[in-house]
């Protein structure tokens, strides 16, 4: 009665676990589409200068988010289903579906360790030859003028850095307004510095959820360990044993031949039985 009270306790106990990795699926799902269509990477990313496109490595990274969202929906919704009807074949492929996405998670959080760095720098590296090609154009239409200014909008920022944001309002104010120098007397506004801190909050966030699933995933694959428990012994009883239990079944049910290769002849399980 203890066994199956204690095997039941572990089979909810996976069923909560698998509740929480399918609602933290979701979750990643939300916040990874919300991070697609946020307004600032987007009216940044979506930015064209002449032939090039803007860096799009960091939707990369998101596409990678929402696509392990999904797949954690799913397997979560099957291995809830699975702990309930008890089926060794659906939490199977549960797990085994587990193992590939941790595979994959890891995968996905190296590539996003290398790669922290070289998204905000080559957004910044897209930024400054606008910038320059802003400065050296007279028309209005100059397409590195409307990326320079969405930048500046965007953001709220002015020029690369402090000293060339202060200068840059005073000459070329259809860049930056007169009225930035004010902000800029608070507070450091320059573009770089706006860039850098608008990816690393964002990639700290997705750090912060990809922790999260590791650590649930590692709780639910030991949960799981733990229902499938260790494989039964085998009961081998001794020589004596065995007389004994012969000797018994013998005295109880005389038409039991005991011997090398006996039949029970007329034997009933309620009428004979051994000591």
């Amino acid at each position: 009665m203890g066994v199956e009270g204690c095997t039941k306790c572990i089979k909810y106990l996976l069923f909560v676990f698998n509740f929480i990795f399918w609602l933290a699926g979701g979750i990643i799902l939300g916040v990874a589409l919300w991070l697609r269509h946020d307004s600032q990477t987007t009216n940044i990313l979506y930015l064209q200068l002449g032939d090039k496109q803007a860096p799009n490595t960091f939707y990369v990274g998101i596409y990678i988010l929402i696509a392990v969202g999904a797949v954690m929906m799913f397997v979560g919704f099957l291995g809830c289903y699975g702990a309930i009807q008890e089926s060794q074949c659906l939490l199977g492929t549960f797990f085994t579906c587990l193992v590939i996405l941790f595979a994959c998670e890891v995968a996905a959080g190296i590539w996003g360790f290398v790669n922290k760095d070289q998204i905000a720098k080559d957004v910044k590296q897209f930024y400054d030859q606008a910038f320059q090609q802003a400065l050296m154009a007279d028309s209005d239409s100059s397409n590195g003028k409307a990326v320079v200014k969405t930048f500046h909008e965007t953001l709220d920022c002015c020029g690369p850095d402090a000293v060339v944001g202060t200068l840059t309002p005073l000459w070329r104010d259809d860049l930056c307004s007169k009225d930035f120098l004010k902000g800029l007397l608070q507070a450091d506004a320059s573009c770089h510095k706006k860039i850098d801190e608008l990816f690393s909050a964002k990639l700290y966030l997705i750090g912060i959820a990809a922790i999260v699933v590791a650590v649930i995933m590692v709780s639910i694959i030991m949960v799981g360990k733990r229902e499938a428990g260790p494989p039964p012994m085998q009961y081998k009883p001794s020589a004596p044993q065995l007389l004994w239990y012969a000797a018994g079944l013998q005295a109880s049910c005389p038409q039991y031949l005991v011997g090398v290769g006996a039949q029970p002849v007329g034997w009933s399980r309620t009428a004979c039985r051994p000591f």
